[in-house]
């Protein structure tokens, strides 16, 4: 078995591409629209399907917003470096929710972005060992 790709539904499917591809970096994959079933799903990731997980973004045509709700956490990025990345980040118009730095009660850097739906993402910075 291999993790395949998370699913997060969306309220503004182009606004989202935008940040996930040009904010965040990754490419659009595959996009499919499905008329009968009034919805379009979009996935976005760093490398193919066949080689690592992905996102799914599903845009309902009749729904602009969702309630996050309390149980979902967030989506984890490998950085190099988290305070260059955060830079870049609101330099292509993304908001960071928490600057880079060591988490809490541990050593390892980490910052938050938010997607325009509200979703978190943790940046983990990884050096070279």
């Amino acid at each position: 078995m291999r993790l395949l790709h998370t699913m997060l539904r969306v309220g503004n499917l182009d606004r989202s591409l935008s940040f996930y591809t040009e904010v965040l970096g990754m490419r659009l994959l595959r996009r499919q629209d499905y008329p009968e079933g009034k919805f379009t799903l979009a996935f976005v990731g760093y490398q193919d399907e066949a080689e690592g997980a992905v996102i799914e973004l599903t845009h309902n045509w009749d729904t602009d917003r969702y309630d996050l709700g309390n149980a979902y956490g967030h989506i984890a990025l490998e950085v190099p470096d988290a305070r260059k990345a955060c830079d870049e980040i609101r330099n292509r118009g993304g908001k960071v929710v928490r600057e880079a730095g060591p988490m809490k009660h541990g050593a390892t850097v980490i910052a938050f972005v938010e997607d325009p739906d509200g979703y978190k993402v943790e940046l983990i910075e990884r050096r070279p060992a």
